[in-house]
């Protein structure tokens, strides 16, 4: 532990991302993926009409409760994001095909980046969250697009939206609206915030 991170939390995630927020932020992480299907999830939430918030809520706060399980007395951080553009909700592209319609359609529009965070500790919620950063992506060309696609290869299948903001995504946006954590996947201010009220990183 360092001096200012007193205990360590479990991140129910694979995200190196967001693990590398907290580290970087000095919090010791260890990562557990919870195995959720989140497909059948959203699938859900869309079929009875609810929204990306609540979904994305529901998510983060399902990964938290099921991996705390696993982990006595742990503190665990479960998260969740959803790109949203008016009704529709944006899904990790499935090929570059795919990546490339869904730039189109994010092409000189504004969306949102629906981001939960939620904690648990032996599998009840104790903290959750939700922030709506927004982005708006510039009138690229479809050169400019193709030349994009090029250069990330299957890195754009990872992520929804088919870009990463710290990365050469960043080339496609005019502007963000929000917090730039939250748009990386973890509000981490307000986390850390909650964090130093249990003892896991110093007032």
């Amino acid at each position: 532990m360092s001096a200012l991170a007193a205990a360590p939390v479990v991140l129910a995630s694979a995200s190196a991302v967001r693990a590398a927020l907290l580290e970087q932020a000095g919090v010791s992480v260890r990562r557990d993926p919870a195995g959720i299907d989140e497909d059948e999830v959203k699938a859900s939430f869309r079929g009875e009409g609810l929204d990306a918030a609540s979904c994305a809520t529901a998510l983060a706060e399902a990964k938290a409760a099921r991996v705390s399980q696993r982990h006595a007395d742990a503190l665990v951080i479960g998260a969740d994001q959803m790109l949203v553009l008016g009704a529709r909700w944006f899904d990790k592209p499935r090929d570059l095909a795919d990546a490339r319609a869904q730039l189109q359609a994010l092409r000189d529009q504004r969306h949102e980046l629906v981001t939960a965070a939620a904690v648990a500790r032996n599998g009840a919620v104790i903290w959750r969250l939700v922030d709506r950063p927004a982005l708006i992506m510039r009138g690229f060309s479809d050169a400019f697009l193709d030349a994009y696609l090029a250069a990330v290869g299957d890195e754009a299948l990872g992520v929804v939206g088919a870009y990463r903001l710290e990365g050469l995504g960043v080339q496609l946006f005019a502007r963000i609206e929000g917090d730039y954590f939250s748009i990386l996947g973890l509000p981490l201010l307000p986390l850390l915030e909650f964090l130093r009220g249990h003892g896991v990183v110093g007032r």
